[in-house]
């Protein structure tokens, strides 16, 4: 942040100088236009022909040669992906190893938008064809939170119901949830860099970038701890399905009808802007814990069935960090709990 003296320059005009990197980047002279936006906190300014909406987004080469580690140039791609490249390249000085060659087609599937338009034994060239300004951003968001809680139920319904099938189905759509993710990343990405697509997809604060962030990657590993009690229920039912206890299974569902509760209200009160009933999920978490720890003592020497009961109050723990997001935006806004003082004269 800089700090500038205003100056006058007229009878009755006030003025400040503009930073000349600001001017450069955004190819600016004598004679253009700005946009002037009053905010709660101030004054926002913005070129009317931003730099980037001119310019063209260059294409970027990635030399898979350099990727030795596993997995290192599935996530190279992911990475470009997310910065918003729409054209890029993969090359290899020789025809590319098998390893590579399955990393590329792997990465593909996970990828909303993203496909091959050109391929040689050393090159590959993917496009993507997501328009950014066609999502709107809560939209994703909302989305994002009913496939991981669904994720979340089917893993756990296919404890209660001893159906390893059910837990498959859930591993399988944690996948789709990776998706909208990366894809939500992206359009953050693009609005940071753009505040055209900003305003496009819904974000008119850039508070908001931070807050949407933070709630996409709580939403996004809650949908990986379902993935891991599918996992841990697949192999538990694969080997101790007689000796699991009715009572386990139903005392465990019930916890996690409590988390499902948490997160589905946390994420409702960050938009409606319901400050209490946030605070009330927080105070959920501690009856979720003080229950987990009851559960824990009691459970039979059963392998998994505590990573099981861990992983559901971690995905509580991750609905409570949602809830107090909630708080924080609604203090943002207009609300009655707290408002500003009026200031004597």
């Amino acid at each position: 942040m800089e700090n500038r003296k205003i100056q006058k320059t007229g009878p009755s005009t006030l003025s400040i100088s503009l930073p000349s990197n600001w001017v450069k980047n955004n190819n600016l002279k004598r004679g253009d236009v700005l946009s002037i936006e009053a905010a709660e906190n101030g004054l926002k300014i913005f070129p009317n022909n931003p730099v980037d909406s001119i310019e063209p987004e260059p294409e970027y080469v990635c030399n898979a040669d350099l990727c030795e580690e596993p997995k290192m140039l599935q996530r190279i791609i992911v990475g470009n992906y997310i910065l918003g490249r729409d054209l890029f390249s993969i090359t290899s000085s020789q025809r590319f190893r098998s390893e590579h060659g399955n990393e590329i087609r792997a990465v593909m599937s996970k990828l909303i938008g993203l496909g091959i338009v050109e391929e040689t034994s050393r090159s590959i060239t993917v496009q993507c064809s997501v328009d950014p300004r066609k999502f709107q951003l809560d939209m994703l968001l909302r989305r994002l939170s009913v496939i991981s809680l669904t994720v979340v139920k089917e893993a756990t319904q296919a404890l209660v119901d001893s159906d390893p099938s059910l837990a498959k189905d859930a591993i399988n759509r944690e996948d789709e949830a990776d998706r909208m993710y990366l894809l939500a990343l992206r359009l953050l990405v693009s609005a940071q860099k753009r505040r055209q697509v900003a305003e496009e997809i819904g974000l008119k604060d850039q508070l908001h970038v931070l807050y949407f962030g933070l709630m996409l990657r709580y939403l996004e590993m809650i949908s990986d701890y379902g993935e891991e009690i599918a996992h841990r229920t697949i192999e538990l039912l694969n080997k101790y399905k007689d000796k699991l206890p009715a009572w386990v299974t139903e005392r465990m569902n019930n916890l996690n009808d409590l988390s499902h509760d948490l997160i589905l209200k946390s994420v409702n009160c960050f938009f409606n802007g319901d400050i209490k009933i946030a605070n009330s999920m927080l105070e959920v978490l501690s009856v979720i814990e003080s229950e987990r720890n009851r559960i824990m003592k009691e459970l039979p020497e059963i392998p998994h069935l505590r990573l099981i009961l861990w992983n559901i109050t971690r995905i509580a723990d991750n609905g409570a960090s949602i809830a107090l997001i909630a708080i924080n935006n609604a203090l943002e806004g207009k609300n009655k709990i707290c408002t500003k003082s009026k200031t004597k004269k």
